[in-house]
């Protein structure tokens, strides 16, 4: 793969300066209840309350100056809006965020907190792109995907490279999957520095399109996702997707009722505040407790952006 361990240990390097180092939590209870030893490093402290934050840091600062003069731009409703107009804020160039016009205006007041530019479009992924190649045509500003980029991918890997060095002997790392950035550069990781640990994804079964590629060898899109983890709804993608075939050990569905009961335990047990999406990993040991059975598990909490009017517990 392109991705090599030099490059994770430069973005590692790189981004140091402006994310934070996320703590390795764990929970006796948690681990009683599953029957599993789990280690939770907890991106939803990290910075825009995602890890999010670590690829967005490493691809603005990947820029020559050059390339940043113009500006930064992509298309996210979610935590890598945040994330990329926080980065571009900390290089002192601008960031062009396109978001569909019906995004959560709470997410749409952090981008511009953070100093993002927001292009409102409709809310087809057609009218995003196509706002996109417009805002890029006119800005000139370096286009950075949400997941589907090599420096992204790096940026990310480098939560994984901090829970292998604080948490050796670990037999599996489980991280949730939608567009793959954190998967595969969890797994990339994993290869360099563990390669004994087996690195899981977990998605949700009502978006089960990673589960459906790995089993057939072949990217299949995303078709109508229904869950309450919404930061998981994306399709795998070119770059992500060979590396998730090669690197991964497995991809494990998650019914909506243990995402549910997974986020409900970490709030309830561990104290910790995560969102849905980040719930997923551990809703799959609660979904095969035999799999994970006195194993040491690494599970990547992902994110804490939660609406706290729409509890999906209430």
């Amino acid at each position: 793969m392109a991705i090599t361990i030099d490059d994770i240990r430069a973005a590692a390097a790189r981004v140091e300066p402006y994310i934070r180092r996320t703590p390795v939590m764990t929970c006796s209870s948690i681990d009683q209840a599953v029957g599993a030893r789990f280690f939770f490093k907890c991106e939803n402290f990290q910075k825009v309350g995602a890890f999010k934050a670590r690829g967005a840091a490493n691809a603005v600062f990947s820029l020559t100056d050059l390339e940043a003069e113009r500006g930064v731009a992509t298309h996210s409703s979610g935590n890598h809006a945040q994330a990329l107009a926080l980065a571009a804020r900390d290089r002192g160039v601008a960031a062009h965020i396109v978001m569909p016009d019906n995004a959560p205006l709470v997410k749409v007041s952090a981008v511009k907190g953070y100093g993002g530019q927001v292009v409102f479009c409709e809310p087809t992924l057609s009218a995003r792109e196509e706002t996109l190649a417009r805002v890029v045509e006119q800005t000139g500003a370096a286009f950075v995907h949400p997941y589907n980029d090599e420096r992204v991918i790096a940026g990310q890997a480098t939560a994984a490279m901090e829970l292998i060095r604080e948490t050796p002997d670990l037999d599996f790392i489980v991280a949730p999957v939608g567009g793959g950035g954190l998967l595969s550069g969890t797994a990339l990781a994993a290869a360099h520095l563990a390669p004994a640990v087996k690195v899981i994804g977990a998605e949700p079964e009502g978006a089960p399109d990673a589960h459906r590629s790995f089993k057939s060898g072949k990217l299949e899109p995303s078709q109508n996702p229904r869950t309450i983890a919404d930061g998981l709804l994306t399709s795998l993608g070119s770059i992500t997707f060979p590396i998730i075939m090669e690197r991964v050990h497995d991809i494990l569905t998650v019914s909506e009722k243990n995402i549910v009961a997974a986020m409900k335990l970490t709030w309830e047990r561990a104290k910790i505040v995560i969102e849905p999406s980040a719930a997923v990993p551990l809703g799959a040991a609660i979904q095969r407790p035999e799999f994970f059975k006195g194993k040491r598990v690494g599970i990547i909490l992902s994110g804490g952006n939660v609406d706290l009017d729409k509890l999906p517990w209430i």
